[in-house]
């Protein structure tokens, strides 16, 4: 198997995704949903770690892709992109946890089918609900997870959801890999003490 047919089948390398991150900061509109492809289910676990319980995810997804969309062009350096999602996404997710009713949905979606607002008419997204499904299809994990401090719960749910190196999601994070795996240890501890009292058997 030659190298460009091994690299198709793993996916982007990294010098890839540092290209085509460039090319997002400076609006390249394919480039734009490349990036969120790439980024969004780790983006929904950072929002399952920080939003409310009663908060609806697929909204809150649209609610950082709508800021992705309009303020990719400020960041300036493609390596901070992904901490800048992760503030977004917390942003997102802290401010449904101050409203007091359901936001309604603007016109702006990431479906199938349907275009882009901010005149990117025609343009097609990554549809947010396939992946919604998957994600709250551990619904029990969640639930739990919602419980540990938050210091435990983000990585967690990053490993868990996303299945992220130690590596990854202590660059996110701003943490040394060893902290990130002493945490994830703890907390899985913790879900399976959770798990166990709530249940009486044991669960991993």
């Amino acid at each position: 198997m030659n190298d460009k047919r091994r690299r198709r089948l793993k996916g982007p390398d990294t010098q890839d995704r540092s290209h085509t991150a460039a090319a997002a900061l400076r609006g390249d509109a394919d480039a734009l949903r490349a990036v969120w492809q790439e980024n969004r289910r780790w983006v929904a676990a950072v929002l399952l770690a920080h939003k409310p319980k009663d908060a609806d995810l697929e909204d809150l997804l649209q609610d950082v892709a709508m800021t992705l969309v309009k303020n990719i062009t400020k960041v300036r350096d493609p390596s901070v992109l992904g901490p800048w999602l992760r503030t977004v996404a917390i942003n997102a997710a802290r401010a449904a946890g101050r409203q007091t009713s359901r936001r309604q949905r603007g016109p702006f979606r990431l479906s199938r089918g349907q275009g882009v607002s901010e005149g990117e008419a025609g343009a097609t997204w990554p549809p947010v609900s396939d992946e919604v499904e998957r994600i709250e299809s551990g619904e029990r994990l969640t639930a739990l997870a919602a419980r540990l401090p938050e210091g435990y719960r983000e990585p967690l749910l990053l490993k868990c959801v996303k299945g992220m190196s130690y590596r990854e999601i202590g660059t996110l994070l701003g943490l040394a890999e060893t902290t990130v795996e002493t945490r994830i240890a703890r907390g899985r501890r913790m879900l399976r003490e959770l798990a166990s009292a709530e249940a009486g058997g044991g669960w991993s």
